[in-house]
């Protein structure tokens, strides 16, 4: 079993994934090709924005919006303590301070009620993450954001993408929303790409100069930018499976609620996490919460064990792959300390110790997961 079955998948769309390909080679045009235009177009319309600016990988995408808005040298941006270290990475590389806020341990998102005692005027914008899948409390963020000068927010989605928000889709809930199109993501493509969207003009024109090493023309820089276009062949593949992507959605959707209506059924004591629980011993399988005005894609199935070294051993002797997403919190990092001293995260530190995914996709079949649920309740 694979933790995450991309083959099913090519093979599903291999027809028009060749097509696709075969057009790129025929024309030659590997940057900036027609691909590109029609990939962006077709993904501002499906978000609801007015622009979509595709990129290099997700990191760039969170990178190149920091760089629109002008963020730089003093400023600070507010974002989660739990994520993929690329949420702080590009503050960082501005010269920017991260300042962590702890998350809510029932969603794994930055919790909104520590989110405004954090704001100084230092602050330049806040990033909130779409953990595993589920979009972050984005009407109270933008409050927040709105209550203290405008602040922009930029919404990395990275693992949210095709999840919903009060019927409206995650990448158009913020001043710029940005995601992650590597091979893993629940739209990926066979290498690295990303993109960001927005419907503020200004931003996506500086986006677009961004992404071409700041040139608003050939060979006039009008600002600093780095090379982080997205290749036209990854911008192929991304339309073979854009077909697709829709049954993918929902599939994902039904999967991961078939996860935790069968572990709360057929795994002794297996609950929904309960907040009160957080910083004692674990007493047994607990699932994270899915709140009612939202989807989630399930970029990941995540659930918190007691003994997570155990139990990643007994399924492993069963054949079932594991992946622990993220083992250390942002301030527990080496390069990232120097900023975790004013920003305590007991839930984030708590949470990092129980967290591990189970295989997810949108091909898994009913006969596996029922295999994985078994072999999870025999190893607890």
């Amino acid at each position: 079993m694979k933790f995450i079955d991309l083959a099913v998948q090519q093979d599903a769309i291999k027809p028009e994934l060749d097509r696709r390909l075969a057009a790129v080679l025929s024309h030659g045009q590997y940057i900036m090709g027609p691909e590109v235009a029609e990939l962006e177009k077709a993904l501002a319309e499906y978000v609801g924005v007015k622009e979509c600016v595709s990129v290099s990988s997700g990191t760039e995408a969170l990178l190149i919006a920091l760089m629109a808005i002008g963020v730089g040298s003093g400023d600070e941006v507010i974002t989660t303590s739990f994520s993929f270290v690329a949420t702080a990475e590009v503050i960082v590389l501005l010269g920017a301070t991260p300042v962590f806020v702890d998350i809510d341990p029932q969603t794994a998102n930055i919790d909104v009620r520590e989110l405004e005692s954090k704001i100084t005027p230092r602050a330049k914008a806040i990033m909130p993450v779409g953990l595993y899948g589920q979009v972050a409390d984005m009407d109270e963020i933008n409050a927040i954001a709105n209550r203290n000068g405008q602040l922009p927010v930029i919404e990395d989605a990275a693992q949210s993408f095709g999840a919903t928000y009060n019927g409206r889709r995650s990448c158009g809930l913020s001043t710029i929303g940005c995601t992650s199109f590597f091979p893993s993501k629940p739209l990926g493509c066979y290498g690295d790409g990303g993109a960001l969207f927005t419907d503020d003009d200004a931003i996506a024109s500086a986006a677009r100069e961004i992404r071409v090493h700041g040139q608003s023309r050939r060979y006039v820089h009008t600002r600093i930018g780095v090379g982080g276009r997205m290749d036209t062949l990854q911008c192929a593949v991304l339309l073979a499976k854009w077909g697709r992507f829709d049954w993918e959605v929902e599939q994902r959707e039904r999967v991961g609620l078939r996860y935790s209506s069968q572990l709360h059924e057929r795994v002794r004591g297996a609950q929904l996490l309960d907040s009160t629980e957080v910083g004692k011993p674990l007493a047994g399988l607990r699932t994270l919460s899915i709140r009612p005005d939202r989807s989630s894609v399930y970029a990941q199935y995540t659930v918190l064990v007691p003994d997570r070294d155990v139990v990643q051993a007994r399924l492993k002797d069963a054949d079932i792959p594991t992946a622990v997403h993220y083992p250390s919190p942002m301030g527990a990092q080496p390069a990232y300390r120097q900023w975790a001293a004013a920003c305590a995260t007991p839930n984030a530190d708590w949470l990092s110790h129980h967290v591990v995914s189970l295989p997810m996709g949108p091909d898994l079949s009913d006969q596996d997961q029922d295999r994985i649920i078994e072999a999870l309740a025999n190893s607890l």
